[in-house]
């Protein structure tokens, strides 16, 4: 079974899958494996050179500044990437041998219909606290935050399209509620 965790930025989804991993569960994290896969895979790189120009790769080292300009500059430069790492991350997923799988930007990057997933979990976590949670670890402004959190799909869309939710509030017991989605999913018995 495959399984994939989402959530806007804040909610909580990295510490979700550390209590994940303390019950044996490794999860792909699909946003350090696209870092990953632009800086190491030949293949990739080539890809992105043609899509985006020779010089994101200058001296061999991989320039993020140049590739952000590029895919804020229009929807399409931002769809070319897209089109280009998203299927090197699903096939890194898919020969990974792992199950299950955390992107921020499963719906809006269209990841979900890129792979077969058979369940979906969104972590949730109020908004004022997503913001305090980014401020803090990012050390960015209020406004920097909202904007940034504007730009994902709303946590209420996300849910609607999932089939479980862990609200990551500080107040629900967080373990109860892995303990009972790993019991819906069986693997709990």
């Amino acid at each position: 079974m495959k399984i994939a965790l989402t959530g806007g930025i804040g909610s909580g989804k990295s510490f979700v899958c550390k209590q994940l991993a303390m019950r044996g569960i490794s999860v792909y994290d699909c946003d350090s494996a696209a870092k990953r896969l632009i800086n190491n895979d030949a293949a990739l790189q080539r890809k992105l050179s043609v899509a985006v120009g020779e010089d994101i790769f200058p001296d061999g080292r991989f320039d993020k500044a140049r590739l952000s300009r590029f895919i804020v500059a229009s929807a399409a430069n931002a769809l070319a990437v897209d089109n280009l790492v998203h299927p090197a991350v699903a096939s890194d997923f898919l020969a990974s041998g792992l199950d299950w799988l955390e992107s921020a930007i499963l719906f809006e990057s269209g990841f979900n219909r890129r792979l077969h997933i058979d369940r979906i979990v969104c972590i949730t976590a109020p908004l004022q606290l997503r913001i305090e949670r980014i401020m803090r670890r990012d050390n960015l402004t209020q406004e920097r935050v909202e904007q940034w959190i504007n730009r994902q799909m709303p946590q209420e869309e996300k849910c609607r399209l999932a089939d479980f939710e862990i609200a990551n509030d500080g107040i629900s017991d967080l373990n109860q509620q892995i303990d009972r989605l790993l019991t819906a999913l069986e693997i709990y018995s």
